[in-house]
């Protein structure tokens, strides 16, 4: 497993996307606990990308290139339209100090349901990941499902540590509207970086 994979796969991670945003606003509403419970869904949420790969999508679209080429310049759009979003939106990252108490199972289905429809882990598993498949491998879809498993992992390392940190500095955030500003600008900037990294990838 390659340094450059596991570089690609924590900026992809530590972007936002709905699964962090949902999380950190779990931190600072709930507290650890919420948090870590929204971070094992949004982790679950991954599964059915994890399926689709492992089954041959993301091999098909590595093997064929005008699809691959049409797939990565709609992921360049969505990313950069997402960080343009996460930039000038304060309701991006929008949390209230007030929030009902939820059980577990509710937020965990939730943060499944976020995740599961979120564009950035299509593109992810569908252009990032075959990347990193060789094309002689002799078993691609275990290769597949291994580098899958590594970044599910990440993801709920990740988001553990997002929530967690959220909620630590819960008054503080609370009270200072300027931090979550500048968390905005933070993810629109890594939102730019991922999408000119894609933007760049040669077959």
């Amino acid at each position: 497993m390659g340094i450059e994979f596991l570089i690609t796969a924590f900026i992809v991670v530590i972007s936002p996307g709905p699964g962090t945003l949902l999380t950190v606003a779990a931190g600072l509403s709930g507290g650890p606990r919420a948090a870590a419970v929204t971070a094992l869904g949004c982790t679950l949420g991954i599964v059915p990308h994890l399926l689709a790969a492992v089954t041959g999508l993301a091999a098909l679209l590595h093997a064929s290139a005008t699809a691959f080429e049409v797939l990565r310049y709609a992921g360049v759009a969505i990313l950069m339209y997402m960080a343009w979003a996460t930039w000038r939106s304060p309701a991006a990252l929008a949390v209230h100090a007030e929030a009902p108490t939820r059980a577990a199972g509710g937020r965990i289905a939730q943060a499944l349901l976020v995740n599961l429809l979120n564009p950035k882990l299509s593109l992810f598993f569908l252009t990032f990941l075959p990347q990193f498949i060789a094309p002689g491998e002799a078993q691609p879809a275990w290769r597949m499902a291994q580098l899958s498993l590594v970044f599910m992992a990440m993801t709920f390392a990740v988001f553990i540590g997002y929530g967690v940190f959220a909620a630590r500095f819960r008054d503080q955030v609370l009270q200072r509207p300027s931090v979550l500003a500048w968390l905005r600008r933070g993810f629109a900037a890594a939102l730019v970086g991922l999408g000119a990294k894609l933007a760049l990838v040669q077959r």
